[in-house]
């Protein structure tokens, strides 16, 4: 099954095939190549399975398990600590030799992170850092830069004045927390005129689609939404097409979309005038780095702060925690300039989300 295949399917349609390929959401699947007893030993935790972005990052940690020599335990914890603490401790009666995780609940994680440091274990975070505790490297974007694009985006476009919806994540997430902050920054210094309603929703669609629900019935001339992620972007459409609001930019009535992934169907909206940009997160990135620095710390290797060979900036969050920023465009229709900073074009191939 073709990655644009499955995305193309439903969620509940996603997560019965998630779990028929070798890299799927099962608790003790193995992939990669070599031998069960391969000093490349690694687990993956999977954080969920119920969002295109995360079966796509899903799709590709077999495939670059497989071009490194990775013996691959994965399982899923579904966006619950509890899952994530529980599948941990499998990992480790299962011998392996390092993990890859990417923990929702960033403050939760630390007494399990304790626990495999003290077990010479090394960890790498992918998407989320944790607020406390040791791991070998961080692998994310900035996520302080969504909230800020998404805001300049937004600012320009309303021209300063106006209603916006941001539609947060979790703020029990590093994640939610950064993309919010940055947002509301933002939007303070640079357009006052802008009135920012933060709905906070954890991640879940359904929540995400009742409180912009409530808020356009007591705000129906809300003119622009930021979506921290793209869980809430099928229930925003169609609340949007509900209100009879999706008319091109060059109408009165239009609403401005911001979303926060850069999946398929995302770009695809773009080109097709239902949303007006994205920031793309690099889930196939994301899974290569993420293997890549599991498997240097295995072999004993270090890094430093500084600029990358792949384009992007090891920064030191704080003492002996390491951060590879990697680099996510903000993505528009024509790919112009916004806030005097450069965008992608929807269709750029460079893009993951035209890659599948």
């Amino acid at each position: 099954m073709n990655r644009r295949a499955l995305l193309g399917m439903g969620v509940a349609t996603m997560l019965a095939a998630s779990a028929t390929f070798a890299a799927g959401c099962g608790n003790d699947t193995t992939g990669g190549s070599g031998s069960g007893g391969s000093e490349l030993l690694v687990g993956v935790d999977y954080p969920r399975s119920d969002t295109d972005f995360w079966n796509s990052y899903i799709t590709y940690v077999p495939q670059f398990a497989s071009e490194l020599g990775i013996d691959l335990k994965t399982t899923n914890s579904q966006n619950d600590i509890a899952n994530l603490i529980s599948n941990t401790q499998t990992f480790m009666s299962q011998g392996v030799k390092g993990v890859v995780m990417a923990p929702q609940d960033t403050a939760a994680i630390a007494p399990t992170l304790a626990q495999l440091d003290d077990r010479k274990i090394p960890v790498v975070t992918i998407d989320t850092r944790p607020d406390t505790g040791n791991v070998f490297m961080v692998v994310r974007a900035d996520n302080r830069a969504y909230g800020t694009k998404a805001c300049q985006f937004l600012g320009t476009k309303l021209g300063g004045k106006g209603k916006v919806v941001m539609l947060q994540g979790g703020l029990d997430s590093i994640n939610g927390r950064d993309r919010t902050e940055a947002f509301n920054e933002c939007m303070q210094r640079d357009f006052p005129g802008i009135t920012v309603f933060g709905e906070a929703t954890d991640w879940k669609a359904d929540v995400a689609a009742s409180k912009l629900q409530t808020r356009f019935a007591s705000d129906p001339d809300i003119k622009g939404i930021y979506m921290q992620s793209s869980f809430a972007l099928a229930g925003t459409l169609q609340i949007l097409k509900q209100r009879g609001l999706q008319v091109p930019p060059t109408d009165p009535k239009h609403v401005f979309v911001v979303s926060n992934d850069g999946i398929p169907e995302e770009l695809k909206n773009i080109g097709d005038g239902l949303i007006d940009a994205t920031v793309s997160q690099p889930a196939d990135l994301y899974a290569k780095y993420g293997l890549e620095y599991v498997t240097a710390a295995i072999e004993g290797k270090t890094f430093q702060p500084g600029p990358t060979e792949h384009g992007s900036t090891i920064i030191q969050v704080r003492d002996g925690l390491l951060e590879d920023q990697l680099p996510a465009p903000l993505v528009t229709l024509d790919g112009a300039p916004i806030g005097g900073e450069p965008t992608t074009k929807f269709d750029d191939a460079s893009l993951w989300g035209n890659n599948g």
